[in-house]
């Protein structure tokens, strides 16, 4: 049975689908929660396999209890809305003795809490509504902070008045700015605050205990996580939809549902009109009206989303990449099946200028880690994998008389690790390509399984911060061996193995309608030959780009609780080369010419303003000051579009929304990579050439 790396889109699906409340309709406050009768023996099964089978071997104690305390209050109010400080001072009784309760089946303090953010909801949800009632005003001048997740808990009813004042009125701006009228924007923000307090009102006690335990698995590593029956039965759609329907994997985020990743072949990925970021303020069939989703249950978003076949979903969307203030835009997508074919590897040959000679470098772009393992279990010779049709474009570039191959990686998010693996062994002769060890403390070793070569000239891996699993992998073997330079961002850092446990199979009842629901467990990490782990760090390119997603919000150190970075005995291999003399050669070369090149430097300016606009902690809640931060910061994005634009002789645009739907749009990146690799070539083919460009560069 292979290994399968799930894509951050398939391991992350368990936990997204557990980031929102249950949404409803409901006029009274209803009754106190209380937990099931099942639900003490469920959590202590839970706990014991968390003590027993994760890799992190943890023991429930008083200081992980801490941690679960602190986790589930975020889970409730993460902006800090909501509840107290008086609130928080109350729970801290159960700061050390949430372990002991958990072990005795109590868990009457995760319902007890619920309660009470529950009755702070229906006030704030009231006076919102209030505040609507008596109109808002914009002409005051104060900001609003953007992200409260640090924040300290409003000290009294007074301080989260304010809050919620500052707050309606940012909600408010945000739709004006984004081309609402004043009637339509009352009315989307009274809908709004309405479903927010029925979310929280018709929530169950299955609810309940699906976030309590989901703080306790999030305390072990982020990617383990307590699915209830109605969120496995939810997970299992989801994979099976994960290769029909419109291939986006949804987060909530703050109040937006945002998306995450796209699958590659997805209706999504080829519209060209969709990134990671963007947020779905809207949904809507076919030719029916859109309905307002901010605020919404992530799986109702999805369950709006989803349809037949070949039918049209229209999605509202909010570009990430331009702020709060940016404008929406409407796409529709027909739900569709994911073809193997529009995830498969690609290639083509570009063509650089070098010391007067023409360099042919071959580009092999690698969606996902993919293999039809149905097609190869029946026994099909002509079966679909990423080795098999890489093997296949290499000999058609080489045919080709190429000088040199770059694989493209960026945004490769995983797939099967025995691809990886084998993938590995047609740029190396032999040897191990990766370490594994599981929570029992075993180590295997997955091997090139290909004694063979299919390929041994010059080569470059580029990944981003989206590159994850598999593709880390891959990378960080080529660098170890020595094969080849790895150019971009730092990678995703995902460098765990999950596994889902059955809990049925640990009780009593056999029926069929009495799920008891599945742990998703960590229970292995990867590690490269050296040793060293995938986990957290990632791969750290030889060659660094400009990135506009940073560590600490995208990647595995951005999440809660990540295993650490840690290292192991390295396994004996050969390297491939020794190429520290040549990236350092590398390096210099593209920074002397970088620095002269328009269109790079065109592309590092607009990085930068996308990066300080999305570091921005504070908003105006003044109107005209708004209106005109908005209009100067499109303003200066747009300049810097246009400029990197004209520096490979394209067009202007005139519009940022011409800028999210361009075709024409440059690589930027892969250009300079190109460059790069036609240095590579000259260095290995010509020695006298590569010591002429040291004495050169030296003398500068």
């Amino acid at each position: 049975m292979p290994y399968w790396i799930k894509s951050r889109w398939a391991s992350a699906l368990a936990g997204v689908l557990l980031l929102a409340l249950v949404a409803g309709t409901s006029q009274a406050a209803p009754e106190p929660l209380q937990p099931k009768a099942e639900h003490p023996d469920k959590a202590r099964l839970i706990a014991n396999l968390l003590t027993h089978q994760h890799f992190r071997k943890q023991p429930i104690d008083d200081i992980l209890s801490a941690t679960v305390l602190d986790s589930y209050l975020d889970r409730l109010d993460a902006e800090r809305y909501y509840l107290l400080a008086s609130d928080i001072e109350e729970f801290s009784e159960y700061r050390g003795r949430l372990d002991d309760l958990l072990m005795q089946g109590d868990l009457q303090p995760a319902y007890t809490i619920y309660e009470r953010f529950r009755e702070r909801n229906r006030e704030r949800a009231s006076f919102a509504l209030g505040l609507l009632d008596d109109g808002l005003e914009f002409d005051t001048d104060e900001e609003i902070e953007l992200n409260r997740r640090e924040a300290s808990w409003a000290a009294d009813r007074e301080e989260l008045d304010d809050l919620w004042r500052k707050r309606v009125k940012h909600d408010a701006l945000t739709l004006l700015l984004a081309g609402e009228g004043e009637e339509e924007t009352t009315d989307l923000l009274r809908n709004r605050y309405k479903g927010m307090k029925e979310n929280v009102e018709r929530t169950g006690s299955e609810d309940v205990f699906e976030m309590f335990m989901g703080a306790w698995s999030r305390a072990f590593d982020p990617h383990t996580a307590y699915l209830s029956p109605r969120n496995s039965r939810e997970f299992d759609i989801q994979m099976r939809l994960s290769l029909e329907g419109i291939g986006a994997v949804l987060r909530t985020h703050r109040d937006f549902v945002e998306i995450m990743e796209l699958v590659p072949g997805g209706p999504a990925s080829r519209s060209g009109q969709l990134q990671p970021g963007d947020r779905i303020i809207g949904v809507g069939q076919e030719d029916e009206e859109l309905q307002d989703v901010v605020g919404w249950r992530l799986s109702d978003v999805v369950d709006l989303i989803r349809g037949p076949r070949d039918s049209e979903v229209r999605l509202r969307i909010l570009p990430g990449s331009a702020g709060s203030d940016s404008t929406p835009r409407t796409v529709t997508l027909v739900r569709n099946e994911i073809q193997l074919e529009e995830q498969a590897a690609k290639s083509e040959v570009r063509e650089v200028e070098r010391d007067g000679s023409t360099q042919r470098i071959g580009v092999i772009t690698i969606p996902a880690f993919y293999s039809d393992f149905a097609a190869a279990q029946a026994g099909d010779e002509d079966y679909r994998s990423t080795t098999r049709d890489v093997r296949r474009l290499i000999r058609e570039m080489e045919e080709d008389a190429i000088d040199g191959i770059v694989i493209d990686l960026r945004g490769n998010s995983g797939g099967s690790l025995q691809e990886a693996a084998d993938m590995t062994g047609l740029f190396i002769p032999e040897g191990p390509i990766v370490q594994i060890k599981r929570s029992d403390g075993d180590k295997e070793i997955m091997r090139d399984r290909d004694t063979g070569l299919a390929y041994d000239g010059p080569l470059s891996v580029m990944v981003d911060r989206f590159s994850a699993s598999a593709s880390e992998i891959f990378a960080g073997a080529i660098q170890d061996y020595g094969r080849g330079v790895v150019l971009g961002e730092q990678t995703f850092g995902k460098g765990t193995v999950q596994t889902l446990v059955d809990l049925n199979r640990f009780t009593r009842s056999q029926s069929d309608d009495d799920e008891a629901g599945r742990l998703k467990l960590t229970i292995a990490k990867f590690y490269r030959v050296t040793g060293s782990s995938t986990q957290k760090r990632g791969i750290i390119p030889d060659i660094a780009f400009p990135s506009l997603a940073g560590a600490d919000e995208v990647g595995e150190s951005a999440a809660d609780n990540p295993l650490p970075w840690d290292q192991i005995d390295g396994t004996r291999f050969t390297r491939f080369g020794d190429l520290d003399s040549t990236i350092a050669l590398l390096k210099n070369r593209h920074e002397e010419r970088s620095s002269s090149d328009d269109a790079y430097q065109a592309f590092v300016a607009e990085m930068d303003k996308l990066s300080r606009m999305n570091d921005r902690e504070t908003v105006s809640l003044q109107r005209e000051a708004r209106e005109m931060d908005r209009d100067q910061r499109n303003s200066e994005r747009l300049e810097k579009a246009n400029r990197r634009r004209a520096a490979h002789g394209l067009d202007p645009i005139e519009s940022l929304d011409e800028l999210d739907l361009a075709e024409d749009e440059p690589d930027t990146l892969l250009d300079a990579t190109v460059e790069i690799m036609a240095d590579l070539f000259v260095i290995e083919s010509s020695p006298a050439t590569a010591q002429r460009w040291e004495s050169q560069l030296g003398s500068n």
